[in-house]
């Protein structure tokens, strides 16, 4: 519990990251873990959750960028930690060094890392990713055979080793999506064709957090799961956190700036989208779009005060926005609550993902780096 006052902060439940990690090795018991870290661990802090994940049993950690991985091993976190999102001319030799495994999705990238493993004269473990059909990163089908060719040949000189084989699916979050089946065959075909040509990967891996939960055929050898680990679901359509074994670690908590009372016909806030019908109180929450509070939930943004439910009262402005407290009281100081857990009443990331229509992913990662983190459980 934070006992100083805070204009706003994000308290951090690290046993809640513990738990839901070991939820979800539940889900998977054949399979290996890897706790997703990016975007600072999507906005709870990469250090302080990768060390929590690794302690409930995750046995990797993946980021997108190298400069993610390289702070992890910067701030002594060992074991293996994965990235995937290079553009030329990055920092390929501090990755090799850092013993981090590099995704490699094309023939530029694989030259740019046996250069860096000849520079650094040590291996480098790679991992080829396969577009399976998300469109996005990824070797194409049609591409495969050559990537794999240069990649066998590059092991066989000693400057590469192929650890892994993996993909991303497009619609795991949603259920029965035709894609889903589709993707998991072109990637069990991708994934023979890389085995008949010599490779032998430590880990095949396609399952993120919604196949992780809901589709056990998916789980090879390892599951990434991100989201999941910090107790959001990946969608509404597949439950609840509670519903899915899942505790939210994540609650953005601010202190009142100011309660007063307004006459009826007032306005609030920029464009007085938002008029006062009767002689109302009025509570400033000192929070903004430049905090991460989605200014496109204007008027409809949930927050608990007083231990009731109220919305946000006109424009979410980039510092503060206002809550119709009506004829309650209330004193600067006193707590909000912008989300946290659903079991304990509050409103939650998914909620504030409605009212901004987005996703609860962007809610949490969106926090900014003015609102200081509390860990909880450390």
């Amino acid at each position: 519990m934070n006992e100083t006052p805070m204009r706003a902060y994000a308290e951090i439940d690290l046993d809640a990251v513990r738990d839901n990690v070991r939820a979800l090795r539940a889900r998977a018991p054949r399979s290996e873990l890897m706790a997703v870290v990016k975007s600072n661990a999507y906005g709870h802090g990469a250090v302080q959750c990768a060390r929590a994940a690794q302690e409930a049993g995750a046995t990797w950690l993946g980021t997108a960028t190298p400069e993610e991985a390289l702070a992890l091993r910067a701030a002594g976190i060992e074991g293996r930690v994965m990235c995937w999102l290079w553009t030329p001319g990055g920092p390929w030799r501090e990755a090799v060094e850092a013993d981090v495994d590099v995704s490699v999705s094309g023939m530029w990238a694989l030259d740019e890392v046996r250069a860096a493993a000849r520079a650094a004269d040590r291996t480098a473990r790679i991992q080829l990713k396969a577009d399976t059909g998300l469109g996005r990163n990824g070797c194409q089908p049609a591409d495969w055979a050559e990537l794999v060719g240069a990649a066998v040949a590059a092991q066989a000189e000693g400057t590469v080793q192929v650890t892994g084989v993996w993909s991303h699916f497009a619609c795991a979050d949603e259920p029965g999506h035709p894609s889903i089946r589709l993707q998991l065959d072109a990637f069990r075909d991708m994934l023979a064709y890389a085995e008949k040509e010599g490779v032998d990967p430590e880990v095949r891996h396609i399952a993120n957090s919604p196949a992780t939960l809901t589709l056990p055929e998916t789980h090879f050898d390892l599951v990434r799961t991100g989201i999941a680990v910090y107790g959001v679901s990946p969608s509404p359509e597949l439950g609840t956190p509670a519903e899915l074994g899942l505790r939210p670690a994540m609650t953005l908590k601010a202190s009142l700036a100011l309660v007063k009372t307004v006459p009826a016909g007032h306005g609030v806030s920029y464009g007085h989208h938002y008029v006062t019908e009767a002689e109302t109180h009025l509570a400033l929450v000192p929070a903004g779009y430049a905090d991460g509070v989605p200014r496109s939930a204007s008027g409809r943004g949930p927050v608990l005060v007083g231990g009731k439910v109220r919305r946000a009262a006109g424009r979410i402005a980039m510092d503060q926005f206002v809550v119709d407290l009506g004829a309650d009281l209330a004193e600067a100081g006193d707590e909000v609550v912008l989300f946290g857990d659903a079991e304990r009443g509050e409103p939650t990331a998914e909620d504030w993902a409605r009212a901004a229509d987005t996703i609860a992913y962007e809610i949490v990662t969106r926090i900014g780096g003015r609102v200081p983190r509390v860990y909880l459980g450390g």
